[in-house]
């Protein structure tokens, strides 16, 4: 049986993840505890993939980069470019839709401290690959940080070393739909932000690349 592009809410692949969702769930009976879904309709030509899903953001909302800083920062820069319909207000039901794209994680289940290890990106990845192999139109895909790009190259069956990371670093590769060129960029993470590692002008001029690259 093929491996489906997004994995059952009570996903038992990785034991600390499992512990982890099951601790919150008691602590935040409210919030979402589950492996967190894409989120974009399926025509969408540009992939974005972040690492995983943040404690108090997907974690608590149910929807990728919802409810925090990173969230915050992608959301305003799709609209700034044109991809996305209505109001991001921070929450899975503002109504939000997005246009010609779709947001995913390498990992899908919150890890502690935000950092999954290799052995649960590992357990993943194949609903990363089956989720990129779903969308018939894709031409484009956006890795947000190192680990998300290793691990979309990993899903694909490509040497890192073929398309190495860098920020705005743009790579063609293969995908099951043909060529797909590869974007990379540092995460939009509030540290990355503060730190000055990531500004905004930086940000939207990936976006830019991206925009001009699929063109209208």
């Amino acid at each position: 049986m093929s491996t489906p592009p997004e994995p059952a809410l009570d996903c038992p692949l990785c034991p600390r993840l499992v512990e982890f969702r099951a601790r919150n769930a008691e602590l935040y009976p409210d919030w979402h505890n589950a492996p967190v879904g894409s989120f974009g309709p399926d025509n969408a030509r540009l992939l974005i993939v972040g690492l995983a899903p943040g404690l108090r953001g997907a974690n608590r909302t149910g929807r990728p980069f919802t409810g925090d800083w990173a969230g915050d920062l992608l959301y305003a820069t799709l609209a700034a470019h044109g991809f996305t319909r209505g109001t991001y207000a921070s929450s899975a039901d503002d109504g939000l839709e997005l246009e010609d794209v779709m947001i995913t994680n390498a990992v899908r289940c919150v890890p502690p401290e935000n950092k999954p290890v290799g052995a649960e990106a590992n357990a993943c990845r194949p609903f990363l690959t089956a989720r990129i192999a779903s969308l018939p139109r894709l031409t484009t895909i956006l890795a947000l940080g190192k680990i998300a790009h290793d691990n979309t190259l990993r899903a694909l069956g490509h040497r890192l070393a073929s398309a190495p990371f860098g920020h705005a670093a743009a790579s063609d590769i293969t995908a099951p739909q043909g060529k797909v060129r590869l974007f990379s960029s540092y995460h939009c993470s509030r540290y990355n932000t503060n730190t000055g590692r990531l500004t905004e002008p930086m940000f939207n001029a990936v976006f830019a690349d991206i925009r001009r690259y699929l063109g209208a």
